[in-house]
């Protein structure tokens, strides 16, 4: 080779070089799965996904939070039970996450004069759920799946639009402000509520969707840590301040601290409109929740520096087309959090389609197609519980009689192997969702005939119990 052929092929080289350097996805095949949204569901299957051995492109419109700090004020705190945690097992990220979580087995009810009651959420003293920051959970997902060096993460890269036809998704570097077109095996959207995958699938045909929202919005306030860098409450409980049509709860935090909600409806005669002043603020919380304004030291910076988040339920169908794309998590069932199951449901999918995956030899039209018909009567069932356990938890845990019903319930299930509570079976096992709230209006039923006229549990008759049970719950055996 000649010194001028030697120069011309270096100049070649370097300009490859070069724009190979500038253009991150020319180097990769087009072998590969796109995921839209770096949040919880997003992480967690990407890190399934790269332990199946695929390489893993994820793309989030928003900064890396883990070099960002991203605004405080809507992160209300997760409660991670058994759905959630098998679908992290099944990832080999467990006992990573275990680390970050605050066993809490049961409720602790505040009344208007401060008098606590602790209500178990189980039979069994082992099980409970566990409180955990979204934001630390966010973090450690991305880190354990970028771990595993198939998972690529582009921060501020939003996408615009997908083709169905050929499976390609738009995306905007927002740093730059390039568009192009990206395409893999498959895409997966774990973009949230206002996905923007699910909105390019509303325009397609027979395409059904709904998104329901509240009249009830949240605010985040904040218990600190006390002196001495302690816990100002009891740790190992979801505190709750039931007030009917409203209500605050509180969560522990590692640091010691307790992320504050509170649950208020926008309009009416206690609302978001009637607090409009710092003094407003101070009063309503000192008549309605009076033993927790003490703690909150900068209960009305809080409130006015923090946004008020809304409450969302969002139904589609289908969340799959052909092998192109699925929806997961938020895009596919956003519901409301009141039965802590949003991420657990999430997580769940990620499971499920995990399994989809692995029974559709590389078929990803039959993954997905076997992945929506498995979850979407899930997903609806437990969006419903989650609406129906806003109004237990604001107003019923306060009643007498929902908690006798409670009390009742945890001595059926010592004396029943066939009896479980709603609340167990969505929490503490993987029942279905869809049983689970099929048997839990079964329950309503043997509960209302055994408690008739009755108001202890000594005068409960266990004959008739078990008879009504047979009679009710007999096929489940």
């Amino acid at each position: 080779m000649s010194f001028i052929h030697l120069i011309i092929f270096s100049q070649f080289f370097l300009f490859c070089t070069l724009i190979l350097t500038h253009n991150p996805f020319s180097t990769l095949s087009s072998n590969h799965i796109n995921i839209i949204g770096a949040g919880l569901a997003g992480a967690l299957m990407a890190a399934i996904l790269a332990k199946k051995g695929y390489q893993v492109r994820v793309y989030e419109r928003r900064p890396d939070m883990r070099k960002t700090d991203i605004s405080a004020g809507r992160s209300i705190n997760l409660a991670l039970s058994v759905r959630g945690l098998h679908a992290l097992e099944e990832a080999g990220l467990k006992e990573d996450i275990l680390e970050l979580a605050i066993p809490m087995p049961g409720r602790m009810i505040h009344d208007t004069a401060g008098e606590l009651d602790f209500q178990p959420y189980s039979k069994d003293p082992n099980h409970y759920i566990n409180s955990i920051s979204r934001g630390e959970l966010n973090c450690r997902l991305m880190d354990k799946s970028e771990s595993l060096k198939r998972v690529d993460y582009f921060f501020e890269h939003r996408c615009l639009e997908m083709d169905f036809d050929t499976g390609e998704i738009v995306i905007q570097n927002e740093q730059t402000g390039e568009v192009f077109s990206e395409k893999g095996l498959a895409t997966i959207a774990a973009d949230g509520a206002f996905s923007a995958v699910r909105y390019a699938m509303q325009k397609t045909p027979r395409f059904n969707f709904s998104q329901d929202f509240l009249d009830h919005g949240y605010k985040e306030l904040t218990i600190p840590p006390g002196p001495n860098d302690t816990y100002l409450m009891e740790p190992n409980a979801l505190h709750i301040w039931p007030r009917g049509q409203y209500m605050v709860i509180a969560l522990p935090n590692l640091d010691k601290s307790f992320t504050v909600t509170l649950f208020l409806p926008y309009e009416g005669e206690y609302s978001f409109e009637r607090l409009q002043t710092p003094a407003a603020v101070r009063q309503f919380f000192e008549t309605q929740f009076p033993d927790a304004v003490p703690l909150m030291p900068t209960l009305e910076e809080d409130f006015f520096d923090n946004p008020t988040g809304s409450l969302v339920t969002v139904r589609c169908f289908p969340w799959a087309i052909g092998e192109k794309v699925a929806l997961l998590g938020d895009a596919a069932h956003a519901i409301v959090p009141f039965f802590g199951q949003g991420m657990n449901a999430a997580f769940e999918d990620c499971s499920i389609l995990s399994e989809c995956i692995d029974g559709a030899d590389g078929d990803w039209e039959k993954a997905f197609s076997a992945y929506q018909i498995s979850r979407k009567v899930n997903a609806d069932a437990i969006a419903q519980m989650a609406l129906e356990n806003y109004i237990e938890m604001r107003d019923k845990v306060a009643d007498d009689r929902f908690v006798f019903h409670k009390q009742v319930e945890h001595m059926l299930e010592r004396s029943h192997s066939t009896y479980k509570s709603r609340y167990e079976m969505v929490s503490f096992t993987r029942i279905p969702y869809a049983e689970a709230y099929r048997r839990g209006e079964l329950n309503q039923q043997i509960l209302e005939r055994i408690t008739d006229g009755v108001t202890s549990i000594e005068d409960i008759d266990m004959e008739m119990a078990d008879r009504v049970i047979e009679e009710v719950l007999g096929d489940l055996n």
